[in-house]
């Protein structure tokens, strides 16, 4: 250990990294929480006590997470809200939420607004521009980029998800099923999270038969017509993989009016697993990201930011599962 190592006071990120979990679980292990392993709160507790760490004062100022929204109107957005609001609780800061809105009439003085705020840190959905980010840095406002959008630029911090994993596991497990006739309904392009789930199916379906590929919005009426085209097509696929739970719910629609049976005619899998997953009949296999848990960890580093502390990574993904339900079975014969 250096010398600048041994008087370099121990951080919250520092023993997530040591004991290999997240910082969100450390936060768990710290305030009492359940939803952690027995060995891996023994594991935590353990450098807590090794280290010496002690939980830091609540961050000074205005104690306020700036939330930013391009457009709240889907339903991932309320879990992002929770992750955010359960940290801001914990450290008792306050939480204001930000809308560009549907023209993004808004975009030019949020960011005043902001500055004027002046918030303990941001926590971001929205892509910022630029000059937002050297406004920002300029009044010395942390912020942390979550599920961006492009590719952030290296100094940003940024929580995402494994979308590309998470992509090729919907495809694989259809594939797995004995399906060959798999399209996608992927969302629009100029979206790192899309395009990834795109490329993964692509490149599962590489070996295995043609790729399908329709795009557009992802919304339940979007895929509610992409659908219509694809199961309407004489050659129509017998499953297909969409770019989030609420096209998969329009493709659940097409299916309906066009006389189809799910999972007997058509195999679904979606992306996000959201609430409404576990709410349709049959309900939905998908794949889960975890975006309450997203949210959290990026309100831990912004608020980490604010107390001077250093991230010891500019990025974080946090892993995708495959949640297997009613909608996936072997295609007819």
């Amino acid at each position: 250990m250096t010398d600048d190592e041994s008087v370099r006071p121990v951080t919250i990120a520092y023993i997530a990294e040591s004991a290999g979990v997240s910082v969100p679980t450390v936060s768990k292990v710290l305030n009492g929480h359940s939803g952690v392993s027995s060995d891996t709160r023994a594991r935590v507790e353990a450098l807590i006590h090794q280290t010496g760490y002690r939980k830091p004062r609540p961050v000074l100022g205005r104690r306020m997470v700036e939330l930013v929204f391009d457009e709240l109107e889907h339903m991932w957005g309320l879990e992002i809200i929770r992750g955010v609001e359960r940290v801001a609780r914990e450290h008792r800061v306050g939480v204001v939420l930000t809308e560009f809105g549907p023209q993004r009439s808004a975009i030019r003085y949020w960011i005043d607004d902001t500055v004027a705020r002046r918030p303990s840190c941001v926590v971001t959905v929205a892509q910022l521009s630029e000059e937002q980010r050297e406004q920002l840095r300029a009044k010395g406002i942390p912020f942390v980029v979550l599920d961006p959008v492009n590719e952030p630029p290296a100094e940003s911090p940024f929580v995402g998800a494994t979308n590309w994993t998470g992509g090729r596991t919907a495809a694989r497990h259809l594939l797995d099923l004995g399906h060959r006739r798999i399209a996608t309904i992927a969302g629009p392009e100029g979206f790192l999270c899309f395009q990834a789930r795109l490329d993964a199916y692509r490149s599962a379906m590489e070996s295995a038969g043609p790729a399908v590929v329709v795009r557009t919005a992802v919304t339940v009426d979007a895929g509610h017509a992409a659908a219509l085209d694809l199961l309407s097509r004489p050659d129509r696929p017998t499953a297909i993989v969409t770019g989030n739970d609420l096209q998969a719910l329009g493709v659940y629609r097409a299916a309906r009016e066009l006389g189809l049976r799910i999972p007997t005619d058509v195999s679904v899998v979606g992306f996000d697993d959201l609430p409404l997953a576990t709410v349709v009949d049959p309900q939905l296999t998908t794949v889960r990201q975890p975006l309450t848990e997203m949210a959290a960890a990026a309100t831990e580093l912004a608020l980490a930011l604010a107390r001077g502390e250093r991230a010891p990574q500019t990025g974080l993904e946090l892993a995708t599962r495959l949640v297997v339900r009613q909608s996936t079975a072997p295609p007819r014969r």
